[in-house]
């Protein structure tokens, strides 16, 4: 028989059984989920039959002869997993195993292309990927695990101690993952898929992007804890010394706390308040310290007068800046009115904008256009009717329906004419 068939009748008989025993978790979903709760199986609630299978499928198991059947620790670690239960879920930070497995799937992936083998090397391939997706996946869950424990209701347990039991471990737990991650050597890993384009990118770019992601994650996870901690450790503090506090008034229940501000030595405990500076006068009354006040006064710094020197270069080019304004905007004025003296000599209608290019002026076509309209504007009441003015006006966008004056023309009425 030819290695194909063989491999082909190994992968059915695989899947015969994975899909039998998946359906007897489905079937026995809820009595399965109650024993995962209570941590035994209730064994009236199936059949002697399905027991049987169940024991046989290796999804029960009893620890010994003398305690109840119970789920399996593979299954409840599963079950803990999907529900991301963190009173049973594992952190594994076993990172030497996995890189052995992907060390001997490597070997054999070449072994099998050299010989030739290309279905072979293909079952290779795929089994090396899945362990290089499952350590990737380890680390993933494992800072999931991490979050959960930080972020959720599994923070809230009996008391502050345990508490910061609890974080320690997850500190711990976070130190080993590190450690595994530190075992992974870039190097190592490109000279096993040297020469080969699929094992560099499985082994060299997806997985360094992937650990890079994840070694990020794992420090922000570290930087939480550590301010949890400290805010924990605070908290400790000052509940035990609340505790001694609450257990000295019980053994004294007749002490009275002592009056701390008659006190000529205050406790720092105790001493918070800000200390009161006293407010002081010159007494002008007493004539035997006027001399003492006299030299007190004449010993005061004196602070001379600074007197600015006057800047007139700055004062002329000022001026000069104004009279260059002025010039400018006393042009664009005449170039108007020019414009309305050539409307008022042709008679027919003149568009601001081509004046402008006819007449090569150098003003902004913005700036014509307004100036044209102020000085439409400004025009006496009898002037005005004699000029008809049109503008071409366009929305600015589809979506902006504001108007925007692209061109003026103007024109003599024809009564005026």
């Amino acid at each position: 028989m030819a290695p194909a068939d063989i491999s082909s009748g190994i992968a059915s008989n695989l899947f015969n059984i994975g899909a039998e025993r998946l359906a007897l978790l489905g079937k026995h979903h809820k009595a399965l989920m109650q024993g995962y709760l209570d941590g035994f199986i209730d064994e009236t609630a199936f059949s002697e039959g399905a027991l049987k299978k169940l024991i046989a499928a290796r999804i029960l198991w009893r620890p010994d002869e003398q305690q109840a059947l119970a789920l399996r620790p593979l299954v409840s670690e599963l079950i803990a997993s999907m529900i991301a239960d963190e009173n049973r879920r594992q952190i594994n930070a076993d990172v030497a195993e996995k890189l052995e497995q992907i060390r001997n799937r490597v070997q054999a992936y070449r072994d099998a292309q050299y010989k030739g083998d290309y279905s072979v090397a293909e079952l290779q391939l795929q089994r090396l990927t899945e362990h290089v997706h499952d350590l990737s996946g380890q680390f993933e869950e494992a800072i999931d695990s991490l979050w959960h424990r930080l972020n959720s209701d599994f923070g809230f347990v009996a008391s502050l101690d345990d508490k910061i039991r609890e974080n320690e471990r997850a500190q711990k737990q976070l130190r080993r993952l590190l450690d595994g991650l530190v075992l992974l050597d870039f190097n190592e890993l490109i000279e096993l898929s040297e020469g080969n384009n699929h094992l560099r990118k499985l082994l060299v770019s997806q997985l360094q992007n992937q650990l890079s992601s994840h070694h990020s994650s794992l420090l922000e996870v570290q930087k939480r804890l550590v301010e949890l901690l400290a805010k924990f450790r605070q908290q400790q503090a000052r509940s035990l010394l609340i505790a001694n506090m609450a257990a000295f008034l019980r053994q004294h229940p007749k002490y009275q706390p002592a009056d701390y501000p008659n006190r000529s030595e205050l406790p720092q405990l105790f001493n918070q308040a800000a200390a009161i500076v006293p407010q002081a006068s010159i007494a002008l009354d007493k004539a035997s310290e006027r001399q003492i006040l006299a030299e007190l006064v004449r010993a005061l710094p004196r602070h001379k007068a600074v007197s600015l020197s006057e800047t007139p270069a700055a004062s002329f080019a000022q001026q000069w800046q104004d009279e260059a304004i002025a010039a400018r905007q006393q042009a664009l004025k005449t170039d108007v009115e020019n414009f309305y003296l050539r409307v008022i000599d042709h008679g027919g209608k003149l568009s601001a904008l081509e004046y402008l290019l006819q007449q090569q002026l150098e003003w902004d076509s913005e700036i014509w256009l307004y100036q044209i309209i102020a000085e439409y504007q400004a025009l006496p009441l009898d002037e005005k009717q004699m000029f008809a003015i049109k503008r071409d006006e366009a929305p600015a966008s589809s979506s902006n329906q504001l108007l925007i004056i692209r061109d003026i023309s103007l024109s003599l009425n024809a009564q005026a004419a």
